[in-house]
């Protein structure tokens, strides 16, 4: 079985454009991603789904530069560039990942992976009922056998634009796996996210103060260091956007 992950990127952001190729400490957003991505131990391919659109250029740049695939589709219709992607790369099990959320630790994405092929089911997940923070390893496994068939049934816009809304609005049509932080580092109202200004001058100061080259920021330790700060609090009062 073949086990691939997505990340989704490009720099048309409304909110905060460009975002995925904002630096913290001269390095990309999204290069923090792939680099975490790379100690999961269960994913056998990294991609990176961006548009067709000329300004994406420089992500398929910086994919050469990180010797990572980038797989280049559709601007509007996610669900599909996602679903050719998948298709392209002969993946198996398919973990989604977006390039707004560069906090990753890989040990939660390959529990995740183990979930979905131990139980074979349709979807794993750990943000339909979130203990974790918003944004922090936001992960979703899907078989290939699903993402073919949202991508012939799911035919409203919402649908195609935020890729696995389809399963999460229909929970009883859907085999479905969950996991969850542990009690005691159950942290689901903290935004980790990137949107706004003031989240990335969180992301700075995480990256900065905790962050090493050639590790990952794991759940435990990012908790603690946040535990222990009023930082977190500057971001909040933004509302949650699907993804």
């Amino acid at each position: 079985m073949k086990v691939i992950a997505i990340v989704q990127a490009r720099t048309d952001s409304k909110r905060l454009p460009s975002k995925v190729l904002m630096k913290i400490n001269n390095k990309p957003i999204l290069t923090y991603i792939i680099e975490s991505l790379r100690f999961s131990k269960l994913v056998d391919k990294i991609i990176v789904a961006t548009t067709q659109l000329p300004e994406d250029d420089k992500i398929e740049t910086l994919c050469k530069n990180l010797n990572v695939e980038c797989f280049r589709g559709s601007d509007v219709d996610v669900l599909n560039r996602f679903y050719n992607c998948a298709k392209s790369f002969n993946g198996d099990l398919i973990v989604r990942l977006t390039g707004d959320n560069p906090l990753i630790d890989p040990t939660i994405i390959d529990e995740l992976i183990k979930i979905c092929k131990e139980s074979q089911c349709d979807y794993a997940t750990n943000v339909l009922h979130p203990t974790y923070p918003y944004g922090f390893s936001s992960c979703e496994v899907i078989p290939f056998r699903i993402l073919k068939k949202l991508n012939k049934i799911a035919t409203d816009p919402m649908s195609r634009e935020h890729v696995t809304i389809h399963i999460r609005k229909n929970p009883n049509l859907y085999t479905i796996k969950e996991i969850e932080a542990p009690k005691n580092l159950e942290r689901p109202n903290w935004r980790l996210t990137i949107d706004y200004p003031e989240d990335m001058e969180l992301m700075k100061t995480i990256f900065s103060s905790i962050y090493k080259n050639g590790s990952f920021i794991s759940y435990a330790k990012l908790v603690n260091f946040l535990d222990n700060q009023d930082l977190k609090k500057n971001n909040q009062k933004y509302q949650k956007q699907e993804e």
